[in-house]
């Protein structure tokens, strides 16, 4: 339901507190309190049927009996009173509940579904059960039964645990810190993190978002949320259960590798995230978030009164992969007229333990004025000769004098060593970032750098993929098929390198011998060219070949082979009775001396579904434990990305005498696994090990794959059916013809086509740009590009129209779907010169019927009053059109979808 109705969650008119009683310090009693201390201007009506008054307050028997029906009831009844409650709620009309009540249990059947079903038959939105409650600090509710309440600020907290949201709230009341919104989200029968995201990225009083999580229950729509709001604003996120043993049954290496906690890191990863590990993590990004937007740069200058503090600051910041500044030469003379000469003539600038004021404020103007960093930060060790606070105070006023100037300036942290109340209300006062230990400051800023490093890299284009690569979808579908109606879990060796080559992924050849005669057979074509052959048990009920002694390699003659070959029988009948045999693999030795091996492949996880796994492979792989993951889909940049963030890619540089290895030969085939995970959701487990990897190329040397069906129940609804992030949807590909007889090639837009648009925008007018985007536009910039070209397939569409004779971009359309998936608001251009042919037509019949197809109700837009084109084009489609009550030079075209009748209007030819 996304975010239906919170807006009377986080600010009513009217509370009901039901369930609250006389008795001190009980639940209903402590959130009454709570909501009239935090001076809550709406109406509070406490309901208990047995109280007629409550501290001054008359009392009322129930929901009924309540002069007007509330937005909000808070629910702090027994387990066994929670239904009829919340049933007395929804048939009122009322918008929201919190309930407080714990001990409703678990899963279908439970009081908490129960409740749930009965608020959605309703429309009545629940936040908990379980929880502690919600803090709007803007609307001055505290509906909470935290210790206090909080001031108001522009951090929203959303926590699935009540006592680190409580916490965070008396951290917060120490530090100054101040929030839009805290929400505890409890069991999170319905309102969960993805509507709270939702939310929140659209607040306008939010400026960035924390997240404390345990669990995520539906992967896609929370991924869908989240690449959405991070965005817009920072997203800051602590999983607790990070060393879950999940993947102890595992079969494959790719499946034992993938944890759970990995699996959430490649979610939040490309999400565009940032993660901390802990609370004191969550409290630093808590107060650097809430004093300081991000910046551009990565570059820290260190000021210090204390040389070893500063060396420890510098230490902190080189363990967490950050940068240190250089000084220039003209900031190293400016620093030598104010400093003594005992001064670091470094960075860290260490101007000395009896530094006064006047020191402090000369030095940090000094690099305030340095173009060699991107941010400073100031350390006071405290001493006898000068006071903390008044140290303080000269670096305050030098940021006000900074901020002064107009323009973007440098962001400045400071940590004071040991609490200083004094020097805290300093910084406070001009919102400066402000840390009690030097290691808690470096964290805040490099956790402002990653989230704009995060941002930098989701708006990253991708190379484009080889034209030549067009899988065998088809092909590999007959052979999953095969091996399920056989009941059977496994591929066998012919079926995986089939598989494999099927979406072209380099395999060495394997060849069956059902007897030891046919084993030496099949392997004298290899051994006649000087190669050398491996033998390997094949049998449906024999996964680790090597636990039984199945594998042997380096055969060099036929009577070998025969001789490997029968000993592998022999053992497998001794060590495996009950084991069915079908035969033996032949496969030549892959001779590449100085090649890398690397492990890559699906895991299946069970709330995000599958996985890319990529690290270094061979036989311990689980030992070294070098892997990387990420979610599919995935394009080059993403496969990129994922190979950078192991140890192994360092090898796969040149080094010595050994070549570089073909990264974009690694890279390609982790995009074509992701591309099989899409087209064969069946696929469960897929084991690539080792693939060698050289200057030549890739070629997979072993791999196994397992396979289960998909649940009919798991392929309703819309896209991929266990995909956390839905992949390009190829299903709407289509072909059109146009009125001068040429056809266009219709697709959605990929991330890839940036240049395309590019080069699309360059054969408009200005004056049809100007229809368009409502104002000249100039500059067609990356991020302009990026954000035209990279959607979240779950929420929004681009369809692009290519010449088929030129490939040339013709034009494009598109609609993006709001939270709640209803109302889909569009937009489209056409090339200039192209008008007339009808392709608007068919491109806006394209972007309805995507409209229908994924549920919205209704298409609406936007056009200028004198585009009488489209405004007539949208009348033949059946558009409604009104005056911009607020811009009367606009037009507010609406279409109905899920009313329009069959055969729709617009599917009618022009």
């Amino acid at each position: 339901m996304s975010t239906y109705r919170l807006d009377k969650l986080f600010a009513p008119r009217s509370v009901a507190v039901v369930g609250v009683s006389p008795r001190h310090g009980s639940l209903g009693l402590t959130f009454l309190h709570n909501l009239v201390e935090g001076g809550f201007e709406g109406a509070l009506y406490p309901v208990n049927p047995h109280h007629r008054e409550i501290e001054g307050r008359r009392c009322y028997a129930s929901l009924d009996d309540l002069p007007e029906v509330p937005d909000l009831v808070i629910v702090s009844v027994p387990p066994r009173n929670v239904l009829d409650v919340i049933e007395d709620a929804g048939r009122a009309g009322v918008a929201a509940a919190i309930i407080a009540t714990a001990g409703l249990g678990y899963g279908e059947g439970s009081l908490a579904d129960k409740a749930r079903l009965a608020a959605r038959r309703h429309g009545l939105r629940i936040v908990g059960p379980n929880c502690i409650g919600v803090i709007a600090p803007r609307a001055k509710l505290n509906a909470s039964f935290a210790v206090r309440g909080a001031k108001p600020g522009d951090l929203a907290l959303v926590s699935q645990s009540g006592a680190v949201a409580a916490g965070l709230v008396e951290w917060a009341a120490h530090r100054q810190v101040g929030f839009s919104a805290i929400v505890s989200l409890g069991d999170k029968v319905d309102v969960d993190f993805s509507d709270c995201l939702d939310f929140f990225s659209s607040d306008g009083g939010t400026r960035a978002i924390l997240l404390y999580i345990e669990s995520i229950d539906n992967a896609r729509k929370f991924m869908s949320a989240a690449r959405a709001a991070a965005r817009t604003k920072p997203v800051v996120v602590i999983k607790a259960g990070r060393h879950a043993q999940g993947a102890k049954a595992a079969a494959t290496h790719t499946g034992a590798l993938a944890g759970s906690d990995a699996v959430y890191d490649a979610a939040f990863r490309r999400a565009g995230l940032l993660r901390v590990l802990d609370l004191d993590q969550l409290f630093a990004a808590a107060e650097t978030l809430g004093r300081q937007k991000p910046f551009p740069g990565n570059r820290l200058a260190i000021l210090t009164n204390g040389g070893g503090v500063g060396v420890l600051a510098v230490d902190r910041l080189i363990d967490l992969g950050g940068t240190l500044a250089t000084i220039s030469d003209e900031t190293l003379a400016r620093l030598d007229a104010i400093l003594p000469p005992t001064w670091s003539h470094a960075n860290p600038v260490d101007i000395i333990g009896d530094a006064d004021p006047a020191r402090y404020s000369g030095a940090l103007e000094a690099l305030l004025a340095d173009q060699e960093n991107d941010a400073v930060l100031i350390l006071n060790v405290p001493t006898a000769v000068t006071g903390a606070a008044e140290a303080a105070k000269a670096v305050a006023d030098v940021v006000r004098r900074d901020r002064a100037k107009g323009f973007r300036q440098k962001p400045v942290f400071a940590a004071w060593i040991g609490e200083d109340p004094d020097s805290a209300r300093v910084f406070e006062e001009v919102r400066i970032p402000h840390f009690s230990t030097e290691a808690d400051a470096v964290r805040g800023f490099l956790q402002l750098v990653r989230y704009r490093e995060a941002q930098n890299e989701l708006m990253e284009t991708p190379d484009s993929l080889p034209h030549d690569f067009a899988p065998d979808a088809a092909g590999a579908q007959r052979i999953v098929e095969g091996v399920l109606a056989q009941n059977r879990r496994w591929l066998d060796p012919l079926e995986v390198n089939a598989l494999l080559r099927a979406y072209d992924i380099p395999t060495a050849p394997v060849i069956l011998a059902k007897t030891p005669e046919e084993a030496a057979r099949a392997a004298q074509p290899i051994l006649a060219e000087g190669g050398t052959v491996a033998v390997k048990i094949l049998s449906p009920d024999i996964v680790h070949k090597s636990d039984i002694g199945g594998v042997k390699l380096d055969l060099t003659t036929e009577e070998a082979v025969r001789k490997a070959a029968a000993d592998i029988f022999e053992r497998a009948a001794r060590l495996k009775p009950d084991a069915a045999i079908t035969g033996v693999t032949i496969q030549p030795m892959i001779r590449r001396t100085k090649a890398r091996e690397l492990i890559m492949g699906i895991a299946d996880d069970p709330s995000f579904g599958p996985v890319i796994l990529f690290g270094r492979g061979g036989t311990a792989v689980e030992v070294i434990n070098d892997k990387a993951l990420a979610l599919p889909p995935l394009d080059l940049k993403l496969a990129d990305d994922l190979i950078h963030r192991t140890r192994v890619s360092r090898i796969l540089k040149a080094y010595r005498d050994v070549p570089a290895a073909d990264e974009r030969a690694i890279a390609l085939v982790l995009v074509k696994l992701a591309q099989l995970a899409a087209d064969l959701p069946e696929v469960r487990e897929l084991d690539i090990n080792p693939l060698l990897a050289d200057h030549t190329g890739v070629i997979a040397v072993d791999a196994r794959v397992a396979v289960a069906p998909v649940s009919a129940e798991a392929r309703k609804g819309r896209g991929h059916p266990r995909f956390a992030v839905r992949p390009y949807p190829k299903e709407w590909e289509r072909v059109i013809a146009l009125r001068n007889g040429r056809e266009a090639f219709v697709r959605p837009v990929r991330p890839e086509d940036e240049e395309e648009f590019r080069r699309f925008f360059e054969r408009i007018t200005p004056e049809d740009l100007r229809l368009r985007f409502f104002a000249p536009v100039r500059d067609f910039s990356h991020t302009f590009l990026a954000r035209l070209t990279q959607l979240d397939y779950a929420r929004a569409i681009a369809f692009v129209a290519f010449d088929r004779d030129s490939g040339e971009m013709m034009g494009a359309v598109r609609v993006h779907a709001d939270a709640n998936h209803e109302t889909g608001e569009y937009g489209i251009l056409l090339r200039s010169d192209l008008k007339g042919l009808g392709l608007g037509w068919e491109l806006m019949k394209l972007m309805i019927e995507w409209a229908r197809v994924e549920g919205l109700r209704e298409i609406e837009g936007q056009v200028l009053r004198e585009n009488s084109t489209m405004l007539d084009m949208c009348r033949s489609l059946g558009f409604s059109i009104r005056t911009d009550p607020d811009d009367l030079e606009l037009r507010i075209v609406t279409l109905p979808i899920a009313t329009m009748d069959e055969p729709a209007k617009w599917a009618q030819t022009a």
